[in-house]
């Protein structure tokens, strides 16, 4: 992985996720995560697999599927992934990279230790899931 430098964090604090971060809080964000790049077509999430890392997605869009249905499209500054390392389950959706997708990655540990070390990011993916969580209640 390349050095992580003040032009990163630059880049990290145009996504909408980490919107009001510190320079400080986006360095620790860069350790804790990996850039990643996936090609258009890429399966991010597969549905029932084992949920080992979220990501967030910095440039692109990706869309998701329940059962094969789409539900939703994400786009920049969207975390994915992340309902099954709250809740120790399995995925429930497939997400699916629409265009060529850039992302920072977090792995469990990594991910626990972003939401104990930041309040706005825990506050953040916290809001996304009420969100969801009200969306799939309007849709019953």
């Amino acid at each position: 992985m390349a050095r992580k430098t003040n032009d990163d964090v630059a880049w990290l604090s145009s996504v909408p996720f980490f919107e009001g971060f510190s320079d400080d809080e986006l360095h620790r964000v860069l350790d804790l995560s990996d850039q990643m790049e996936a090609a258009a077509g890429t399966v991010l999430v597969d549905q029932g697999d084992p949920g080992t890392d979220c990501f967030v997605i910095v440039e692109g869009q990706a869309s998701v599927y329940v059962r094969g249905e789409h539900v939703a499209t994400s786009g920049p500054g969207s975390m994915v992934g992340e309902m099954a390392l709250i809740d120790h389950r399995p995925r429930t959706a497939t997400v699916v990279a629409d265009t060529d997708v850039k992302l920072l990655r977090f792995r469990t540990k990594a991910f626990r230790t972003l939401l104990d070390e930041m309040p706005k990011a825990s506050e953040r993916v916290m809001t996304t899931l009420r969100s969801r969580l009200e969306r799939a209640e309007a849709d019953r």
